[in-house]
């Protein structure tokens, strides 16, 4: 069994993947913001945590310092979902869904590297990017950009870091989580959203936690440098219900 690192670790993707990880015996460390909240879940899966905002830079070089080495697997499970059209997305906008979702992986993976090179057998890594990226959808404009770019820092990494550590990016369509209920804010709107997949529900959070512990764990061991799409078939299937 390994060590990992959750960074978002109390939110609705981080927590389940957390959950999963446990179930199968790993040992976790779980880092994000609301102490309160990673109190708790730390408490009920005997994990360590960290209080740390990842758009801190000071922060998060804290946190890295406070890591236990090795690391076998490390997760980036922070993100926003801001939406607007383009011509109401300001400047702020933009630079606030970078600093979050792909400056602050950079930041926190950097952070992790010298745990995960520590690892004697490899480490994995996992990022998330969103359907969005590949899809044209309005009002993404921001939360696309931003998390385009975790897609080319997956694949660098990737690269750079072979065979060492692998890392790997998921790519999911809107999820039941709270983040993801402030799209779908009441079930009329979550009903018309689930009817656009091919699997005409939203995405559960465990949905994306077994992907992301095959990922992590010598079930993926031959993947790399991937984006892979869990979004009940979107990103591939156009579906037409009446």
């Amino acid at each position: 069994m390994g060590r990992h690192l959750i960074f978002g670790g109390s939110g609705g993707i981080g927590s389940a993947i957390a959950r999963r990880l446990h179930q199968a015996g790993h040992e976790l460390v779980l880092a994000g913001r609301n102490g309160e909240a990673l109190a708790r879940l730390g408490d009920e899966l005997s994990a360590a945590t960290i209080v740390c905002d990842v758009t801190d830079r000071a922060a998060v070089e804290a946190a890295g310092e406070a890591l236990p080495e090795p690391l076998d697997g490390f997760v980036y499970a922070v993100g926003s979902i801001n939406l607007k059209p383009f011509r109401k997305t300001t400047a702020e906008d933009y630079l606030s869904d970078f600093r979050l979702n792909a400056l602050g992986a950079a930041l926190a993976f950097s952070a992790a590297t010298p745990a995960l090179l520590a690892a004697e057998e490899g480490a994995a890594a996992v990022f998330f990017s969103t359907v969005a990226v590949d899809q044209g959808f309005a009002a993404h404009a921001s939360i696309a950009m931003a998390k385009g770019a975790v897609v080319g820092l997956t694949r660098t990494l990737a690269t750079e870091f072979a065979p060492r550590i692998r890392v790997n990016a998921i790519a999911p369509s809107l999820v039941d989580t709270p983040l993801g209920r402030t799209v779908a804010g009441n079930e009329k709107m979550a009903d018309a959203i689930a009817r656009m997949h091919a699997v005409p529900r939203l995405g559960r959070a465990d949905d994306i936690a077994a992907m992301a512990e095959l990922l992590l764990t010598g079930a993926g061991s031959w993947i790399t440098g991937q984006v892979i799409g869990v979004d009940g078939g979107r990103s591939s299937i156009r579906i037409g219900r009446s």
